[in-house]
């Protein structure tokens, strides 16, 4: 009998790539490694994201590269750079919306098989202890309720990570070298969480 090898589309910025990381550590090759013990065949993820990105910038390059048709599992993680940039939070609505019926589409409109995964709050981290970091974590939280209501309305699963993210506060182990992203340890709290959702997928059929 052939064996089922399942896809795994990462979309997002430098969270997604793991940023100052082997790439092994990042949370889409983490989850990708948790299946695998499980003996569930899964191809390498397929990542697209670079730090920096803005959910714009992830839309126009997601409208101009070529991708495969579908895949099983699609995870999205984006909006900290628009949050940083101050950008506007209704053009990051219509982004997201956007970025939502694409990934839907790339999963083969399984909205349950996409997978949001909120911004992490980085005005705990050493990188923002000059900065308004009680502003910070509240435009977090209104990029977050955006981002929220519409995983809902589009009826896709949401994985809180941001109050994980905020333990970085009081445990630096959680940070990487560079002090403002998260180290492998905060990232396997992120596998975890998506590898269990998949995993019930995958068993549900």
């Amino acid at each position: 009998m052939t064996k089922h090898y399942y896809s795994y589309l990462a979309l997002g910025d430098s969270y997604t790539i793991g940023e100052g990381l082997p790439l092994y550590e990042s949370y889409p090759y983490q989850v990708l490694q948790l299946l695998r013990k499980k003996d569930i065949h899964m191809h390498a993820p397929e990542v697209i994201a670079r730090t920096g990105w803005t959910s714009t910038e992830l839309a126009e390059h997601l409208l101009h590269t070529r991708l495969n048709e579908q895949y099983d599992f699609v995870t999205l993680s984006i909006g900290v750079n628009n949050q940083y940039r101050g950008l506007d939070i209704d053009d990051y609505k219509n982004d997201v919306e956007f970025l939502l019926h694409k990934a839907i589409h790339f999963a083969g409109e399984k909205q349950h098989h996409v997978i949001v995964l909120s911004i992490p709050d980085w005005s705990v981290t050493p990188f923002a202890k000059d900065r308004k970091q009680q502003k910070i974590a509240e435009e977090i939280n209104a990029f977050n309720q955006v981002n929220r209501q519409l995983a809902d309305l589009y009826k896709v699963r949401y994985i809180d990570v941001t109050q994980s993210s905020r333990s970085a506060a009081i445990d630096q182990s959680l940070l990487a070298a560079d002090q403002l992203h998260y180290s492998s340890l905060e990232y396997a709290k992120w596998a975890r969480q998506i590898a269990s959702l998949m995993e019930q997928m995958i068993t549900a059929k």
